[in-house]
């Protein structure tokens, strides 16, 4: 099954594919391996999410955001990978979340994005290796995820 079948299949609703942010691309294939830049959390209506995690979003909230960037990340993967790939596997994803000095739930909102790829994927290749740091993040975005995809022909 294809990605986008499988998104039709899960019901789940994608927000647009966001143009680049700056001078960059959105995502580059080398060899066998997908690497995605950087994704916020996009809206279905092609608003961002906003707000620091700990004050204006609590971890709930920004686990919900954290889903989000995924349901973006998979927007962007349908509209700019050529559909001759699959996506075997996810290796790596680095979750940014824009939080308070003295909020230390990071993992607990990046679990947003990784059980979104659980589910779309399966758990066995849908998560991969994950760092979650605290960060401050460009427009106020509570959340902001790049991943490394194992892809075949």
């Amino acid at each position: 099954m294809n990605l986008k079948d499988r998104i039709e299949e899960l019901g789940l609703e994608l927000p647009p594919a966001p143009p680049p942010g700056g001078v960059y691309v959105p995502l580059v294939v080398t060899g066998n391996m997908l690497y995605v830049s950087g994704h916020g959390p996009v809206l279905p209506d092609a608003s961002l999410i906003k707000g620091k995690v700990g004050s204006a979003l609590d971890k709930d909230a920004a686990k919900a955001a954290a889903r989000q960037v995924g349901l973006t990340m998979l927007s962007t993967l349908i509209k700019h990978l050529d559909p001759k790939y699959k996506i075997k596997r996810t290796i790596k994803v680095l979750g940014m979340v824009n939080s308070e000095m003295d909020f230390f739930d990071q993992p607990y909102v990046m679990n947003g994005f990784s059980e979104l790829m659980a589910e779309v994927f399966g758990k066995e290749n849908g998560l991969g290796a994950r760092s979650a740091v605290g960060m401050i993040l460009p427009g106020n975005i509570p959340v902001e995820v790049e991943a490394i995809f194992e892809i075949e022909e």
